[in-house]
């Protein structure tokens, strides 16, 4: 401090520090003050999935059938708590046969909530459609595939390993069918295809693929117009095979609710490889069809329980029907007519014997055949019986 003769006394402070400090320290002041009040919200990072590590890729009429396994943990080794998204890409080779990173697109994506409608017995089977007009197709290139999965576009998972595959020219998909139920069996029909999916004639099919699958029955009318909306009680087997353009399937049970499909054979570079699948014919059989009527009928007078009355003893033969529940027996005392049922209950076997008769009457007795589903057969040959009286 100094003060010259002559002059006002001022006091002089230099500041000790800088202003740049002083803003520091002001700044941890204020922090300090805010410590323990609400600030805002920050939401939490979402997880990263772990890489898909098991993927395959194979021709599926004209698109590529992915299979891969979803991931259940993080990167972190976490268990997620939800099921993420996937997405499809797919990319070219270069010419030194490695794949072009910049050639791949995404051609598709499934949001977590949606993945079940794609998984079967574990595993995720999803098929990326690809047009005979895709250039790629046409040139014969191999196709790149890889999949990853996320919550969050900014955090997907790793990168799974590429696929490549050559796509070949299939039968055209069948366009229509149909399906008839006889007593017989489902009887299934379709039109013959008569080119490839290029539109090259087609020289010949080695044979058709028959598939069915059971439907829960609430979905079958969505199922008819999006295969993918279905819910499979039995997921879609091959049945059979076939050189023709039908098929019966006779190892089926009534009330349940069936969705077939068929695709075309024919042999390529690759080997043999189907077509895309033909509309789903979606089929609940009911049993209409009765029973044959029981054969060869025979009646006998025999003695009743007590002394002068008399029973009728009736024997047939056997119905071979897998679903046979028994038979019914009617008596009439008029020709032609079928009369009274004379068993509350089916029989289980091929007799019965009537006690209930009168000496000195003539009856008719028919017989009939019922099943499971209680459809009664046709009348067997009405056999008459005459009780005579008893002898004094």
């Amino acid at each position: 401090m100094e003060n010259r003769p002559g002059t006002p006394f001022r006091l002089q402070i230099r500041p000790a520090l800088s202003v740049p400090i002083l803003y520091f320290l002001f700044s941890i002041l204020l922090f300090a003050a805010g410590c323990g009040a609400p600030g805002e919200p920050q939401p939490p990072t979402p997880p990263v999935p772990q890489g898909i590590a098991d993927l395959t890729a194979k021709q599926a009429g004209d698109g590529v059938l992915l299979t891969f396994t979803m991931p259940g943990k993080s990167t972190q080794g976490d268990r997620l708590q939800q099921v993420p998204t996937f997405e499809v890409l797919r990319g070219a080779l270069r010419a030194d046969g490695t794949p072009d990173p910049k050639s791949f697109r995404v051609v598709d994506t499934v949001p977590g909530a949606l993945v079940a409608r794609y998984s079967q017995r574990g595993q995720v089977q999803f098929i990326d459609p690809v047009s005979p007009t895709d250039p790629q197709f046409r040139s014969g290139q191999l196709f790149v595939y890889r999949v990853h999965t996320l919550f969050s576009a900014k955090h997907p998972s790793p990168e799974s390993k590429d696929v490549t595959l050559q796509l070949y020219p299939v039968a055209e998909r069948i366009s229509t069918l149909d399906s008839t139920v006889t007593e017989h069996g489902i009887e299934l029909k379709w039109p013959a295809p008569s080119h490839t999916s290029t539109g090259e004639p087609l020289a010949s099919v080695q044979e058709y693929h028959v598939y069915r699958g059971e439907l829960d029955p609430a979905t079958a009318s969505a199922a008819a117009g999006d295969p993918l909306e279905a819910k499979w009680k039995s997921p879609l087997l091959q049945l059979g095979a076939t050189s023709t353009t039908d098929y019966r399937d006779s190892g089926f049970d009534y009330g349940k609710t069936y969705a077939y499909l068929v695709r075309s054979v024919i042999a390529s570079p690759a080997g043999a490889l189907e077509s895309s699948d033909s509309p789903l014919a979606i089929v609940t059989p009911k049993d209409t069809f009765p029973p044959a009527a029981p054969q060869n009928v025979v009646a006998a007078v025999q003695p009743g329980a007590t002394p002068g009355s008399a029973a009728v003893e009736l024997s047939w033969s056997i119905n071979v029907e897998s679903d046979l529940a028994g038979y019914r027996v009617y008596r009439s005392q008029q020709e032609g007519e079928r009369g009274v049922l004379l068993t509350t209950d089916p029989l289980p076997s091929p007799a019965y014997l009537d006690n209930s008769v009168q000496s000195g009457q003539r009856y008719w007795y028919t017989v009939t055949a019922v099943d499971r589903s209680v459809n009664e057969s046709a009348p067997s040959l009405a056999v008459a019986v005459d009780v005579a009286q008893p002898s004094r």
